[in-house]
C-alpha cells in the first residue's frame, strides 16, 4: 500500500478515535446526575439525526462511485475512450446522456466517475450529460418515481423526457463556453505509466483499489461538509417560511427546486419526499423538484467544487436552474 494510502488511514483513524474519546467523555460524564449542568439542544439532535441519514443514504453510492473510478483509471486507456466517444459535439452529448440514463447512481457517486472519465479524454460536455442523466433517469429512479406517485407512469414519464431533454440543452450550450476538461487537477498528473498497463491483472486489480481508496478519502470529505451544511440549514432555516413565499406557480417552481438543492437528497429516494408536497403545489413545481435536486445539490456542489474549476461549477448550478425552471415553465403554459 502506498504511503499516501497510508497517511490518509492513519488521519482517519485519529479522527474516529478522537470521536470516540469525546462520544464515551460525555457520556460518562451525563450518566452522572450531579455533573448535569446542560440538556443538548433538540435542535442539535435534530442536526445529528439529519447529517447521519444524509451520510448513511449518500455513503453506499461514493464507494461504488470510486470503485468504477478506481477501474476507469487502471483498465480503461485514453487510446479506448478516443474510440468510443463521436467527434461531432451534438453526437457525443447524445450518447453520453443516453449512457448515463441507463447507469444506476446517485449524484455523489457519479462525480468520481465523470472526473476520472475526463482525466482520460472525455470532452467536458460528454461528461457534463453523463453527470445529469445519471442521476436523473435511470431505471431506479423512474421506478422509484412511478411507485411513489401512486403507479403514475405519466410523472415518471415527464420526469424522464424534461430531464433528458433539459440535460442535453445543458451539455450543448456548456460546449460552447468550455472547451477543455476544467480539472484541478490536469490529466497528465494523473497518467499511468506503461509499465502498470502491462502489469498482471491481480497487481492492476490491486492498483485499482488504492487509487479507489484515494479518490474515496478526497471526494469523502467534500461529502461530509456538504452534508452537514445541508442538515445545518434542514435544521435551522425554517421550512414553513419558504412554504409561505411559494403561492403563485413562478415562485412555488423556485421554492421547490430550493428545497431540493437544500435537502440534498439521494434521488432514489426524492420522489417520496416530492410525492407529499402535491397537495400545497402544483405539479410543475414537483416536476422541478425532482429534476433539479439530482443534477445539483449542496453536497453535490462542494463535491464538484473539489474536482473542477469554480467558474465552471458556478456556470453549471445557474445553467442548471435557469434551464430546469424554464422546461418546467414551458410545460406549465402548455
Amino acid at each position: 500500500m502506498n504511503r499516501s494510502v497510508w497517511i490518509h488511514l492513519l488521519n482517519f483513524t485519529e479522527i474516529i478515535v478522537l470521536a470516540a474519546i469525546t462520544y464515551f467523555a460525555v457520556i460518562k460524564k451525563m450518566m452522572n446526575v450531579e455533573f448535569i449542568t446542560f440538556q443538548i439542544p433538540a435542535s442539535f439532535l435534530q442536526l445529528n439525526t439529519i447529517f447521519l441519514s444524509i451520510l448513511i443514504e449518500a455513503m453506499p453510492f461514493v464507494l461504488i462511485g470510486v470503485l468504477i473510478a478506481g477501474f476507469i483509471q487502471i483498465f480503461v486507456s485514453e487510446e479506448q475512450v478516443e474510440k468510443w466517444i463521436p467527434k461531432n459535439r451534438c453526437a457525443a452529448v447524445t450518447i453520453s446522456c443516453v449512457i448515463g440514463a441507463c447507469f444506476p447512481a446517485c449524484e455523489c457517486g457519479i462525480v468520481p466517475i465523470v472526473r476520472r472519465l475526463v482525466a482520460k479524454g472525455v470532452p467536458i460536455y460528454a461528461g457534463v450529460g453523463f453527470l445529469l442523466t445519471g442521476p436523473l433517469i435511470n431505471p431506479i429512479v423512474i421506478f422509484s418515481t412511478y411507485m411513489a406517485f401512486g403507479n403514475d407512469m405519466r410523472i415518471a414519464g415527464l420526469r424522464m423526457g424534461v430531464g433528458f431533454a433539459a440535460a442535453m440543452i445543458i451539455s450543448l450550450i456548456m460546449s460552447l463556453f468550455f472547451k477543455k476538461n476544467q480539472l484541478k487537477v490536469q490529466p497528465h498528473q494523473e497518467t499511468i505509466r506503461e509499465s502498470k498497463r502491462k502489469a498482471s491483472f491481480f497487481v492492476r486489480v490491486w492498483d485499482m483499489f488504492k487509487h479507489s481508496i484515494d479518490e474515496f478519502f478526497v471526494m469523502g470529505k467534500y461529502l461530509i461538509l456538504g452534508a452537514f451544511f445541508a442538515s445545518f440549514i434542514q435544521t435551522y432555516v425554517s421550512a414553513q417560511s419558504l412554504l409561505q413565499v411559494g403561492e403563485g406557480w413562478a415562485s412555488s417552481t423556485l421554492v421547490m427546486m430550493g428545497l431540493a438543492y437544500v435537502l440534498s437528497l439521494c434521488s432514489e429516494a426524492d420522489a417520496f419526499i416530492g410525492a407529499s408536497f402535491r397537495h400545497m403545489f402544483p405539479m410543475s413545481s414537483i416536476l422541478a423538484f425532482l429534476i433539479y435536486g439530482p443534477m445539483i445539490d449542496l453536497k453535490n456542489t462542494f463535491m464538484l467544487a473539489s474536482v473542477f474549476n469554480m467558474k465552471f461549477v458556478i456556470s453549471l448550478i445557474v445553467l442548471i436552474t435557469i434551464t430546469v425552471f424554464t422546461c418546467v415553465s414551458f410545460l406549465a403554459w402548455l
